[in-house]
């Protein structure tokens, strides 16, 4: 099943819907939200529009939670100069980072190196659970991570995370191509198999310490092919489209302003 928050055409609140093809297909009553939180997977029998016509929001606009894990493919950490974690490295978005699979994302003028990173994410479900997945981006500010040896400022701010297009339930995730065009310029191209920690590791390691509600989202990292990392670098700039894609949970295509 695909879970997806929208806005119908000419209409103005959110609701939630199953995707079914072409077509998005609303639900009766309550949110995506609702629907993980109490494990319902009963299908949509709504009003039905076409999947184009829709207006698509992060599936969860506000997560109860935005945990990420940094460094967790070797190709990544050996681009950037980094050294391969122990233990999962996990830092946290801020609510308002979290905005739709179509964004836009806009870079805060005091950052001159904004960067992307395509990243599968799954979504907890009741009982520490993995509801489903999805795609995400997990914008930085390499100047600011760079500086500032805590990464709320580089990594949490307004509109850094991207995600969606929905929820996709009942998935094995283990090995999915991820792949980020920019500006149409192929840029990532990994899978989720070479993930150093995989999802289940992740969902343990933080439940030792935080309460991992229904509807919290986990970025899981991002293969190597990041702007950083290539010489000379070669960051994002207000006019750039990046087009993130995860097989067989959909695409992200979000512009940066």
């Amino acid at each position: 099943m695909k879970l997806a928050t929208f806005i119908a055409p000419g209409g103005s609140e959110p609701q939630a819907g199953e995707v079914r093809g072409d077509e998005v297909v609303a639900f009766a009553s309550g949110t995506v939200l609702d629907r993980i939180a109490s494990g319902d997977d009963s299908p949509a029998h709504g009003a039905a529009y076409p999947l184009a016509d829709v207006t698509l929001l992060a599936p969860i606009p506000r997560p109860p939670a935005i945990f990420c894990i940094g460094r967790n493919y070797a190709a990544h950490i050996a681009e950037m100069g980094s050294d391969k974690p122990e233990k999962p490295l996990v830092f946290l978005k801020l609510p308002h980072s979290s905005v739709p699979p179509g964004g836009p994302v806009k870079k805060p003028g005091v950052v001159t190196q904004l960067d992307y990173e395509a990243e599968l994410l799954f979504v907890i479900g009741p009982g520490n659970t993995i509801a489903g997945y999805a795609v995400a981006d997990d914008v930085s500010a390499r100047d600011l991570q760079t500086t500032e040896s805590q990464w709320t400022r580089a990594k949490g701010f307004d509109s850094s995370c991207p995600w969606g297009p929905w929820i996709t339930t009942g998935i094995d995730a283990s090995d999915l191509r991820v792949t980020t065009d920019v500006n149409g310029e192929r840029r990532q191209d990994g899978r989720t198999s070479d993930l150093i920690f995989k999802p289940e590791e992740l969902v343990e390691f933080i439940a030792e310490t935080c309460t991992l509600e229904p509807g919290a989202i986990v970025l899981t990292g991002t293969p190597d092919g990041v702007g950083a990392g290539m010489d000379p670098p070669r960051f994002l700039a207000p006019g750039d489209h990046i087009r993130i894609e995860i097989e067989g949970l959909g695409t992200l295509d979000h512009d940066v302003t």
